[in-house]
C-alpha cells in the first residue's frame, strides 16, 4: 500500500471510518468530547493531503500541509448534522479556501507597513553608505536613519524571506542533510521538544477541572489535601479527577 510518512505518522495506518462511525464522531464532537474530535481529525489526514496535491508546487508542501489541517480544524468545529452533506463535502471547500488563501497572501508571516518602512531606509541607507567603504555596521545605518537599533533589527528580521527546516542543505537522495538535522541543543534534544508538544496538547484536551487539578498538583505542588479545599471538592474526588486524567495523558503521549 502507497504510504507517506508525515511528522513521524504513518498515515497508512490512519483510521478510516464508516458513514456510520464519521456521523456519530461529529455528534460526540459536537457535544465536546476531545476525544471524539481527535479521532475524527485524524481520520481526516488523507482529505487534507488530497487536497494538498491539487496545489503541489504553489508553495512549500508542509506549510501547505499545515494550513491545510487548519481548514480541516474549522470544518470540524463547524460542521452541522442540519447541512444534510458528507462531512467530507463540507470539509473539502473550508481546507480548500484556507490554501488559496495562504497562496495568495503569499506568506504566512504579516509585516506591518511601519516595519516595511524601516526595512526599506535601513537596506537604502546601507547602500549608500557602504559606497567607498566597507559595509557599515547596523548600529551605525540606525544611527544614520535615526531610528532605533532594535527596530532597525527586528524590520530587517520581518521582511527576510522565511526558511524550511526541511529544506537540504548539501547532497542528495540518502546523503542529503536538511537544516533540521544540523540543529543541536543538548538541553533540549529533539525527542523532549516533541514529548512536550504532546504533553501540552494533552493538557489542553482535558476538561478544565481535570486541567486545574493537574496545574496545582504537578505544578504548583499542592496536596490532594489542599486541592480538595482550593476547589471545594472531596481528597477523594480530587484523587480519581488526578487518575483519570493522567490516565488520559498517558494514552495521549504513548499513541
Amino acid at each position: 500500500m502507497y504510504k507517506v510518512n508525515l511528522c513521524y505518522c504513518n498515515t497508512a495506518a490512519l483510521p478510516r471510518l464508516s458513514a456510520g462511525e464519521s456521523e456519530e464522531l461529529l455528534q460526540r464532537a459536537a457535544k465536546g468530547d476531545e476525544k471524539a474530535r481527535e479521532e475524527l481529525i485524524m481520520a481526516n489526514v488523507r482529505l487534507v493531503l488530497s487536497v494538498v496535491q491539487r496545489f503541489r508546487g504553489k508553495a512549500c508542501g508542509d506549510d501547505l500541509f499545515q494550513v491545510g489541517m487548519v481548514g480541516l480544524l474549522k470544518a470540524v468545529d463547524g460542521f452541522d448534522s442540519s447541512f444534510n452533506v458528507r462531512f467530507s463535502t463540507y470539509a473539502v471547500p473550508m481546507i480548500v479556501g484556507e490554501i488559496r488563501r495562504f497562496i495568495k497572501e503569499g506568506t504566512s508571516i504579516k509585516v506591518s507597513r511601519s516595519m516595511r518602512d524601516i526595512a526599506y531606509k535601513t537596506l537604502k541607507a546601507r547602500e549608500e553608505m557602504s559606497v567607498g567603504r566597507s559595509e557599515p555596521s547596523l548600529m551605525e545605518v540606525a544611527a544614520e536613519i535615526d531610528v532605533p537599533y532594535k527596530d532597525v533589527v527586528t524590520a530587517l528580521d520581518a521582511v527576510s524571506e522565511p526558511v524550511s527546516l526541511q529544506e537540504y542543505v548539501y547532497g542528495e537522495g540518502d546523503d542529503s542533510v536538511s537544516r533540521l538535522e544540523q540543529l543541536s541543543d543538548k538541553r533540549c534534544c529533539e525527542d523532549n521538544w516533541i514529548d512536550d508538544i504532546c504533553l501540552k496538547t494533552a493538557l489542553e484536551g482535558l476538561p478544565e477541572r481535570e486541567k486545574r487539578i493537574i496545574s496545582l498538583r504537578y505544578y504548583k505542588g499542592k496536596t490532594q489535601t489542599e486541592i480538595s479545599e482550593i476547589m471545594g471538592i472531596s481528597q477523594a474526588q480530587v484523587s480519581r479527577l488526578e487518575k483519570g486524567a493522567l490516565a488520559y495523558i498517558k494514552e495521549f503521549v504513548t499513541l
